[in-house]
């Protein structure tokens, strides 16, 4: 297995557009690591130029301590000893199931016994032992997908790289493929970049997650870290579904600008003066009243995701247990916030001990 560190890795695209800029970060050995982040944000990007596919503008990329781009390096794909995985999976129709996972090996000249005997023990691993002379026509969506996870494990990679792996698949088999990836990867004490539009897989899923928005780095943390102290209005709306809120911090509390929002000082966190305050959707209740009017309900198994219209706002919140009903007139409770200084509300990061340190510092 190996590393993969990233120093102020700059992208620019001949139009001018800016894919990445300044991004740094480590990813350690056996470590399982999700991008997330909007469309346009710059995860795919990161991932296309660890891969290889992209030669980066600035910065340098080194794999096990080797350099792999810079200023006078650049090793092509197939000499990075990668393994990576498509949302659509590319297993070839015309070929075997075996002779699919066999391929890379094929390309490094492995001698046939070889191969085959590798390609079987990569099938073997994700659950589809005795696949080899199948036909993939006659495979699930969730087959071919492990067929082409057995083809980038079977060559031994120093790193696997997963570029919306799952996305394409229908749940539950989604779920359980998640599962499955994650004990598997866990088990071969693989390191892992995965990108995934999906926040609740990546949640699930990595050790650490890099949240990315315009190119540039704007959290990395562990999924708690940045669940429970996003580094950002931007990343606790993102990840969270925060309810943004303008207003004034000070020692007697928050009180908002235009909105009837007001919290005592012991129920905010963060700057003072004129800041933007996050309310996560867990801080809101709702109770009998009429101050807000629930304008969506969706069914959870344990209760509710609501959105409320209070005073002119979209709050979104969760309910345990009770499930009201579009145009329900409710009261609303927020319990705490977290405000972020306006001029300096996205240039921290969170590590994953919690700790602030510049955007461009390694996670």
């Amino acid at each position: 297995m190996a590393t993969v560190s990233l120093d102020h890795l700059d992208v620019r695209f001949p139009d001018g557009t800016v894919g990445l800029a300044d991004v740094s970060l480590d990813v350690r050995d056996g470590e399982f690591v999700a991008l997330v982040g909007p469309s346009g944000s710059g995860k795919t990007t990161l991932l296309r130029a660890v891969a290889g596919f992209l030669r980066p503008t600035g910065g340098t990329i080194a794999i096990g301590g080797e350099p792999m781009a810079g200023a006078r390096t650049f090793v092509e794909p197939e000499h990075r000893g990668l393994g990576m995985v498509f949302q659509q999976h590319a297993v070839w129709p015309h070929w075997s199931v075996g002779r699919n996972v066999e391929y890379p090996l094929r390309m490094r000249r492995v001698p046939r016994a070889q191969r085959r005997q590798l390609a079987a023990e990569a099938l073997e691993r994700v659950g589809l032992a005795g696949f080899e002379r199948r036909d993939p026509a006659t495979l699930s969506g969730g087959q071919r997908q492990r067929v082409a996870i057995a083809r980038a494990l079977v060559g031994g990679p120093r790193v696997l790289l997963l570029d919306e792996a799952l996305s394409a698949l229908d749940e539950p088999l989604r779920d359980r493929l998640r599962l499955e990836l994650q004990a598997l990867t866990r088990s071969l004490g693989l390191t892992v970049i995965h990108v995934t539009h999906d926040r609740d897989e990546a949640l699930a899923l990595a050790d650490r997650v890099v949240m990315l928005d315009g190119g540039r780095v704007q959290q990395i943390g562990t999924p708690e870290a940045l669940v429970e102290r996003p580094a950002s209005p931007t990343v606790a709306r993102f990840l969270s579904d925060a309810t943004l809120v303008e207003g004034c911090n000070d020692a007697a509390g928050f009180a908002a600008f235009d909105h009837p929002l007001r919290l005592g000082a012991d129920a905010v966190t963060g700057a003072s003066g004129s800041v933007t305050i996050a309310v996560l959707p867990e801080a809101i209740s709702i109770v009998p009243g009429d101050e807000a009017t629930v304008t969506a309900a969706l069914y959870r198994r344990d209760g509710s995701d609501v959105v409320l219209d209070w005073a002119g706002a979209s709050v979104r919140c969760r309910t345990l247990g009770h499930r009201p009903s579009v145009g329900d007139r409710v009261g609303v409770v927020v319990e705490r916030g977290i405000a972020y200084a306006h001029e300096d509300a996205t240039d921290d990061a969170v590590d994953p001990d919690g700790a602030l340190e510049p955007v461009s510092a390694r996670g």
